[in-house]
C-alpha cells in the first residue's frame, strides 16, 4: 500500500533528509586514498547520534539474512552495493559507492553517493558521471500524473544510451515512516507497471550502473553484491518528495545543495 505523506510527516522527512545529507558532506570533505571503509562508517554513524538520529542500515535484516553490522554500505570497485565497512584502505583508481539510511522522529531518508579516490580513469569517471545524471533523469520523471515506470523508462534510456547497463536485480522503493516501502522503483522500463504517481509520495530512486553485464551475485557475507563479470560499478540515490509541481529532493545540505559536489570539486 502506497501511503501519502502529510505536511507534518513531509517536514519530519526533510529534518532527516538534511541531517543525511550533512554526514556524506562530512565524507565528502575528507575521503582520500588510506583512509580505512570502517572509518568513513564510524564518522558517518556518530555523526548521525549526533544529530538525535538512529543509523536505518545497522542491524536492518533483509529478507532472509543476518542482520547488516554496520551503519553505511561502502562497496568498491565490482561491489554494486551492500559493501561491508572493515579495515580495507581505500587506493588511488577506485570508484567507491556509500550509502547510507537515518531515522529521526520515526521517518526515514536514504541517500547513495559514488566518490572516486585519486587519479581515476576515464571509464570509471564517466561511469560515475553518467550514473548521478541518470539519478537527475529518474527524478525529473516523479511528477503527479505520471507513473513510476516513467522512472525506469528514463533512467534506462540515458544509462544505456551512454553505454552502460542498468542493474536490474535492485531497485529503488517507496520510503516514509519505514526504510522501504511501496512502491517499487525498477531502473528500467517495466510497461505493465502503470502505478500513477501523486502529491504526497515520498520515494528513494536510486539508479545502480555497471560498466559491463548487468548480471550479479551475491558473496558468501549474504550482503556484498557484485557484478557476476567484475565490471565497476556506480550508484547514486536521492530522497524524493513529489509536489503539485517540481520534485523536491530531501536529501540535500541546508543551502539546497548536493554534498557529492563537495567532493567533485576537489577532484577536478
Amino acid at each position: 500500500m502506497i501511503r501519502l505523506k502529510s505536511p507534518s510527516e513531509i517536514q519530519k522527512m526533510r529534518r532527516a533528509g538534511r541531517r543525511l545529507a550533512q554526514a556524506f558532506w562530512k565524507i565528502a570533505d575528507i575521503i582520500e586514498p588510506g583512509l580505512t571503509t570502517a572509518e568513513i562508517d564510524r564518522i558517518i554513524e556518530d555523526f548521525i547520534r549526533s544529530e538525535g538520529g538512529r543509523p536505518a542500515f545497522k542491524g536492518y535484516r533483509g529478507s532472509g539474512t543476518k542482520p547488516f553490522p554496520t551503519a553505511t554500505c561502502i562497496s568498491i570497485n565490482e561491489a554494486v552495493v551492500h559493501g561491508i565497512p572493515s579495515a580495507r584502505r581505500l587506493e588511488t583508481g577506485q570508484i567507491v559507492g556509500i550509502d547510507s539510511g537515518l531515522e529521526c522522529e520515526g521517518w526515514f531518508a536514504d541517500m547513495a553517493a559514488t566518490f572516486l579516490i585519486g587519479k581515476v580513469d576515464e571509464e570509471r569517471r564517466r561511469l560515475q558521471r553518467v550514473t548521478r545524471e541518470a539519478l537527475y533523469q529518474g527524478i525529473d520523471q516523479a511528477r503527479s500524473g505520471r507513473c513510476i515506470s516513467d522512472i525506469g523508462a528514463a533512467v534506462q534510456d540515458w544509462v544505456e544510451g551512454n553505454g552502460f547497463s542498468i542493474i536490474r536485480d535492485l531497485v529503488g522503493h517507496g520510503i516514509g515512516s519505514d526504510l522501504h516501502e511501496d512502491p517499487p522503483i525498477p531502473n528500467y522500463r517495466t510497461p505493465g507497471a502503470k502505478v500513477k504517481i501523486h502529491p504526497g509520495m515520498t520515494l528513494a530512486i536510486e539508479p545502480m550502473v555497471s560498466a559491463g553485464r548487468w548480471q550479479i551475485k551475491t558473496l558468501s557475507d549474504g550482503w556484498t553484491a557484485v557484478t557476476q563479470d567484475g565490471s565497476p560499478t556506480a550508484h547514486f540515490e536521492h530522497t524524493v518528495l513529489v509536489t503539485d509541481g517540481e520534485p523536491e529532493i530531501l536529501t540535500l545540505l541546508p543551502d539546497g545543495s548536493d554534498p557529492w559536489l563537495l567532493a567533485a570539486r576537489k577532484q577536478e
